[in-house]
């Protein structure tokens, strides 16, 4: 009963932040574009469909924007430290953020795609990313960290593999993570 309390609750970690995330966009959507149309359409004489996605795309636009200048970074310190504060909502942000700037962030990890030699034997190689190119922090220097990102779905796995069967390839990260997450159904 203990382990199936635990893997529910490591389910939870790993759908929660995301499906969080989904509906409370989904909700904005809804709402704004209610919002927006039923007062809009007395106003111009129709209806336009989408115009919360226009409009709410926009708005985290401009969010991003300003939340680069120095203006907001007050702000941003003050939510983190109080995020800091509450120990589920941390673990939350920060593997969310973590998330989020590795693929979109100034420290993008997802940039050096990478063919690694599982099985020499049979020739077998598996596709991924580097994330650390050294992992003597852990006292491990012969090894670099490299992410597998699973076809058909959004999650992966990480393993420590010794650097000379790691070799870079040639192709741009977004068409090796689309080739990886397609199951090698689309082409570089």
């Amino acid at each position: 009963m203990k382990k199936i309390v635990q893997y529910f609750l490591q389910g939870v970690l790993l759908v929660g932040p995301l499906a969080i995330i989904v509906y409370v966009i989904y909700a904005i959507f809804v709402s704004l574009d209610g919002w927006l149309n039923s007062n809009i359409e007395p106003i111009i004489g129709y209806r336009i469909p989408g115009l919360g996605v226009l409009v709410l795309f926009a708005t985290l636009t401009l969010l991003g924007l300003i939340g680069q200048t120095a203006i907001i970074r007050p702000i941003k310190y003050f939510f983190r430290t109080l995020i800091e504060k509450v120990p589920l909502l941390n673990l939350f942000y920060t593997s969310l953020n973590d998330l989020f700037s590795a693929f979109v962030g100034k420290e993008k990890k997802f940039n050096t795609p990478v063919k690694v030699l599982f099985n020499k034997e049979n020739d077998l190689w598996k596709l991924g990313f580097i994330t650390r190119e050294s992992l003597e922090e852990i006292g491990n220097s012969t090894h670099a960290a490299v992410y597998f990102p699973h076809s058909y779905n959004f999650s992966g796995e990480l393993y420590m593999v010794p650097v000379d069967r790691v070799i870079t390839i040639d192709i741009s990260p977004a068409a090796a993570m689309k080739f990886i997450v397609s199951g090698g159904v689309t082409r570089f």
